[in-house]
């Protein structure tokens, strides 16, 4: 797939009139990352698909960390993993990614396709569509324009696609078990405290009126 070096940027209208820019700013996703996706589909999630298309059904908020865009840009940009990455190597060569990313002054950049594949969230990438945030750190906390800017993205998905949950990244093991589960590797976990769980309930808290369906019981939470 040709790769666009300039950035674009496209009003989207939503049907309630408001409005809203996202900046273009595409990864690599070539035919070494379609087939690494279409692998990894297969191999995670017992998903034989001829491209690395999902139906979204979830939205994931996270926070990458990385100080700056073009810092977590670089990070998601090629199709394989970094050499900085040995903790998840060996579960799958695909790069980290996500379809949208948020800069800290609130812009909104569109990474890659909303509907291809984006590996951000374990166990259920083949229906979630991930939204990553610049900063989360103590030194930088995600902002009031990040957070405006999330509340408009949900909307603008929930209007669009099936949305059924939305979730934070340290809200993904309260899916073991369910329906749209698909990770077949059992011990195949990582401990998220992203977004940030303040950060969390404002956006729920401004979404409400979309009704998501509630969060399911963590199966994997120790009760005692």
């Amino acid at each position: 797939m040709k790769q666009f070096l300039i950035t674009f940027s496209v009003i989207i209208i939503l049907s309630c009139s408001a409005s809203k820019e996202i900046e273009y700013k595409p990864i690599v996703f070539d035919q070494e990352r379609e087939q690494l996706t279409r692998e990894y589909l297969l191999e995670r999630y017992g998903l034989q698909q001829e491209s690395p298309g999902i139906s979204p059904r979830m939205i994931v908020l996270h926070w990458t960390v990385i100080p700056t865009l073009e810092e977590a840009f670089q990070a998601f940009y090629a199709p394989t993993l970094p050499d900085w990455r040995p903790d998840i190597v060996n579960v799958s060569g695909l790069n980290v990614s996500s379809q949208f990313m948020v800069d800290r002054d609130g812009t909104i950049y569109s990474l890659m396709p909303e509907t291809n594949m984006a590996r951000h969230v374990i166990g259920l990438n083949h229906c979630a569509i991930g939204i990553e945030n610049i900063g989360g750190t103590k030194e930088l906390p995600l902002t009031k324009a990040q957070l405006k800017a999330n509340i408009w993205l949900v909307d603008y998905l929930y209007n669009k696609y099936p949305i059924e949950y939305l979730i934070g990244h340290y809200e993904y093991t309260n899916f073991v078990n369910h329906p749209l589960w698909l990770e077949k590797d059992e011990t195949y976990r990582t401990v998220k405290t992203d977004p940030g769980k303040d950060f969390m309930e404002k956006v729920r808290k401004a979404t409400k009126n979309l009704n998501f369906k509630p969060i399911p019981k963590n199966p994997e939470a120790n009760d005692n």
